[in-house]
This record gives structure tokens, sequence and C-alpha cells, in this order.
């Protein structure tokens, strides 16, 4: 009797993941490990417990409790401020500016650019994000019927977005300059972070210690150039963000940002804002390859509401399937895999003693695969967004929360369902076989060896 033939998968049932840790490491595995993706140093069990906790040369937790994860980022704030090496990593590029800064100094910077990221401001930059997404199309074409990296591809959409909403107006640099130095500060921060960032002590020897000095000097120049330009010049018609910075101030104490400030926000604009929208891109798209039905709907959607043209501001509402696939790639591939802070008082999280000087880590990325939060937590179910309510707000934090919630949060979603919307419109994507990629954090979680994926125009 032949054995009964079923219907052959088109592709593996899950997307690709992360393999967490299911034996305890000693120091220097978890090193080793760590040097090659922080994620796998995640305990298996951070998806099926709310919270877990270690020593690894210094005592650490992982908390995964919505409740205990308000209470770091809302209701004690203050008490978990991001640790020390986090931030002397971060400080020789972006200074004290509002990504480091903490307390009254992080405030008065957090009141002066918060109305650069209003709705009115954010939506009068779409038509930027608009000829991106055109220019990606373009390009996809002329590469013809074979494979494109989309990864590459969409690094450099998000780039052309943040270059030109960042420095209008004819103001002359050297985009592939500023774009390899962002590239090179980025791998160099990577290398230093992988053993900051989970708190190993300082003996622990750190590759690459020394940052490339070249790469600073290069994105500061540019900035500082700019800035000066700008203020000779004046604003732009559509003012962009760095007329938008130059005219905030405190609207408490009226204080405006110096040249320096400025600077420094302006570059933590320009890496966090092109990297991470590139990345959570990309993911989309290997997802949507990966799933030929939830594309099928989406591209449905898309030309209905575009009937042909690049997607704008005003469409984003109408695009709820597109932005549920940009939100479910966010739960599985958060850029920031796993954000860590420093105890600074004895406190109780979960019902488990936390000490002074204690590293406490909030793994995004165990956060959005636990098996006590989301039903089917390992599969893609675009979905399971379509009543956001129902999601615990503390249980899904790709652009984390309370009152240092990513600034630019409203920004990087509108440009991710505009350019994701305007290429499923206009071409099917197919994976290539034997080429999935695989999920790797070093700063931020990259689909290591591309997104490749065929191109049918439709």
């Amino acid at each position: 009797m032949p054995d009964t033939v079923l219907p052959q998968a088109t592709h593996s049932p899950l997307p690709v993941r992360v393999p967490l840790v299911t034996e305890p490491w000693g120091l220097l595995k978890s090193l080793q490990e760590a040097r090659r993706n922080v994620l796998s140093i995640i305990p298996e069990i951070a998806t099926t417990q709310p919270m877990v906790s270690g020593k690894t040369g210094k005592r650490w937790h992982m908390v995964m409790d919505p409740t205990a994860i308000r209470e770091i980022l809302l209701d004690r704030l203050d008490q978990y401020p991001k640790s020390l090496v986090t931030k002397n990593l971060l400080k020789p590029a972006i200074g004290e500016s509002l990504f480091i800064a903490e307390g009254a100094h992080w405030r008065w910077q957090r009141r002066t650019a918060a109305p650069v990221f209003s709705h009115r401001n954010v939506s009068a930059l779409a038509p930027i994000m608009s000829d991106a997404a055109d220019r990606a199309c373009k390009r996809i074409a002329a590469a013809g019927p074979r494979a494109v990296n989309l990864l590459d591809e969409m690094v450099t959409t998000t780039f052309d977005v943040i270059a030109d909403v960042t420095f209008s107006g004819g103001d002359t640099f050297d985009r592939d300059a500023v774009h390899g130095a962002i590239d090179d500060y980025i791998a160099e921060a990577g290398k230093i972070s992988l053993f900051d960032i989970l708190g190993f002590p300082d003996w622990v020897p750190r590759p690459g210690r020394v940052m490339s000095g070249k790469a600073l000097k290069e994105m500061k120049s540019v900035a500082d150039q700019a800035i000066e330009a700008r203020a000779e010049r004046g604003t732009s018609a559509v003012p962009d963000l760095l007329d938008l910075l130059l005219a905030g101030e405190d609207p408490k104490s009226g204080r405006t940002m110096s040249t320096a400030e400025l600077r420094d926000n302006l570059l933590t604009f320009i890496v966090a804002g092109h990297e991470t929208t590139a990345l959570t891109l990309a993911w989309s798209m290997y997802l949507v390859a990966f799933d030929q039905d939830v594309q099928d709907r989406a591209r449905a959607e898309a030309q209905q509401v575009l009937q042909g043209r690049a997607a704008g501001a005003d469409d984003v509402a109408d695009l709820p399937v597109i932005r549920q696939i940009v939100d479910e790639a966010l739960r599985l591939y958060p850029p920031a895999g796993i954000v860590s802070r420093t105890a600074l008082k004895n406190d109780t999280l979960g019902g488990r003693e936390i000490l002074p000087g204690d590293t406490v880590m909030i793994p995004i990325y165990a956060l959005g695969r636990s098996k006590l939060l989301w039903e089917d937590a390992d599969a893609f179910r675009p979905e399971r967004f379509a009543d956001r309510k129902a999601i615990d707000r503390y249980a899904y934090l790709p652009f984390g929360d309370g009152p240092r919630i990513c600034i630019g949060a409203s920004f990087a979603l509108q440009e991710a369902v505009i350019i994701l919307a305007t290429l499923l419109s206009r071409f099917r994507f197919k994976p290539v076989v034997g080429r999935d990629p695989e999920p790797v954090m070093i700063l931020t979680l990259r689909p290591e060896g591309g997104v490749w994926l065929t191109a049918e125009a439709v």
C-alpha cells in the first residue's frame, strides 16, 4: 500500500527565527555566542516565562511581563536609566542627544523636538517618501528578471528619504560618503556594544574598542556645514527636519538648541531613522514573499487604493493590511531586539528582588514571541493586528514606550506603509530557493545574507 501523498508546502511552515538557548552557558560560551549574535544568548524559556534571571559576570534579569515592563519604562523610569556603557558607546557619535540624555537635560530636548514630529509635519514630508518609493520601483524594474537583494534596496531607499527630509533645499553633500560613514559607524559600534549591552564586566576585553574616528568626523562635519548653511539661507517652502529643529524651542524655558545640540540630535535621527526603517521594510518584504496569500491580499488593497500611483500620506489610513504586515514584521523582527537598563535602587519586579547595579533587560525579540502573550507566536499572521485595542500595550514594544517612546515612530510607520504599498502594487515578489536570511543582531536585527527576491511586474 503506497504512502498517502501529502500536498507539498511551498515553504517551511514558519518564517526564520533565532535559535534560542536551551541549556545553561558559562561566561566564555556566552561571550563567544554573543559576539556573533546578541539574541542567541536569550534562553528559550524567555518565551514561556514572564521573567528569567541569572548571573554572567553580573546579575541580570530578562523581563517579559507587561506589568513589570510598564514599571520599568513608565512608572519608575528614573530608577532604570540606560546603562552607562551604552551611553559611553554612543556618546562619541551623538553626544548628549535625546537618545542618551537623562533627567532634566533629556526632558527639555524632548519638549523642544516633539513638535518636529507632529502629524502635520510628518504628513508634509510624505512626498519625499513617495518619490523615493517611485525611484526604488524603477531600480527594481531595471534589474530585470534576476533576483534583487531587497535589504540593499531598502537601505538605499530609506537613506534617500532621511537625506532629503534632513538636508533638503540644495545643500550639497556627498551622499555616498555619509552613507558609508553611517554604515561604518554602525558596524564599529556593534562590535563594541555586544558585551556592554549585556552588562559583562569591564575586565572582559572588547573587540574594536577604539572606534573609527574618520566615520564620526565625516558625519559631524557634514551636519555642521548643513546647519550653518541653513541658518544663513533660511527655511525652505516645506520645512524639513533641520528647519523644524532650528526653529524649535522648549515651551517651558524658551531654550533653543545650540549648533552642537542640533547636530547631535540630527545625527541621532539620521542614524536611527534610516537603519531601523530599512530593516522593517526588508523583513516585511521577506515575509510577504514567504506567504503569497498575504501578499496577494495586500496587493489587491494597494492597487485598489493607489490606481498605479505611489502611495502618499492621505493613503496610509486606507491601507490597513499593509500596516498590519509592517506591525507583524516589527513583532517578529524588531530592529532593537533587546534593550538594557541599569537598576539604581532596590526594587521588586514580578515578585523578584532587583538590586542596585543589576542589569535589567527587556528582550523585545522574546517578548514578541512569548507564548504567554501571543497565539501561535512564531507564525506570520498580520491579521492579529486588525484590532489594535486587543493587544496589551506593553506586550508589543518595537518603538519602546513610556516618556522615552521613539520620537520618530509615526514618521517611520508612515514611511514603511508608503514604500511597502507602492512596491506591492507594482510587483509580485517571490523568494529565491536556498537564500533564506538569517536573523542576526549586533546593534540592530538584520537579515544576514540579504533578502533575495525575484520581482515580476504586475
